[in-house]
């Protein structure tokens, strides 16, 4: 299965037009999109399948999930421990033999690893964790590996290139990884391709 996952950059990143050359390009199984606002879902009037959005509390973003066929059951939206400045969620996608799980997680970097362990914790045996971690240094979450690629996938302060995007597996195994090119958003998109272990 290949996967995708971009973190838009809200109003001033990737557009619609963005979105459908990726899919055009790529075809991917699942596009996960991060800081996704209703514009995402014009998806399915452009690329056909569907596309789910679960926009953030008092925000007009939050994370997003695209597929070329009707999803296997609704993506569930799972809170995780609030941040600073705002309450954050994540919505996992069950795939049928695995779950995928879709992040933005907070930029504290023990309460980004706290939302992932719970996470963790809800996840099935076979799951994928993917999206922007905004995390600097391991991610530390117990039976997952960290499979994505090892390249940066965002520029922080457009000075110093850093590995934001991450993917995180369990019972899962991971047969090709890339960033791919940035476009308009302030993050790369990373690509991922899984199989079952």
């Amino acid at each position: 299965m290949k996967i995708i996952s971009w973190n838009l950059l809200r109003r001033v990143g990737a557009t619609l037009d963005d979105l459908v050359s990726l899919i055009e390009a790529e075809k991917p199984d699942v596009l996960l999109m991060q800081e996704a606002t209703q514009m995402v879902e014009h998806l399915p009037n452009r690329v056909g399948g569907e596309c789910r959005r679960a926009p953030l509390p008092g925000r007009i973003h939050g994370p997003a999930i695209w597929t070329p066929s009707a999803m296997h059951s609704r993506p569930l939206t799972f809170d995780l421990p609030r941040g600073t400045h705002f309450d954050r969620h994540s919505l996992i996608l069950d795939m049928g033999e695995f779950a995928v799980a879709n992040v933005h997680l907070s930029h504290g970097q023990v309460l980004n690893r706290r939302q992932l362990r719970r996470l963790g914790r809800v996840l099935p045996d076979r799951a994928a964790v993917l999206g922007d971690y905004n995390l600097v240094g391991p991610a530390l979450l117990p039976g997952f590996r960290d499979v994505g690629p090892r390249r940066a996938t965002h520029m922080m302060a457009e000075m110093l290139p850093i590995r934001l995007d991450r993917c995180l597996v369990r019972g899962l195994v991971c047969t090709e990884a890339a960033v791919l090119p940035r476009g308009r958003s302030d993050h790369r998109p990373i690509m991922v391709r899984l199989e079952i272990a």
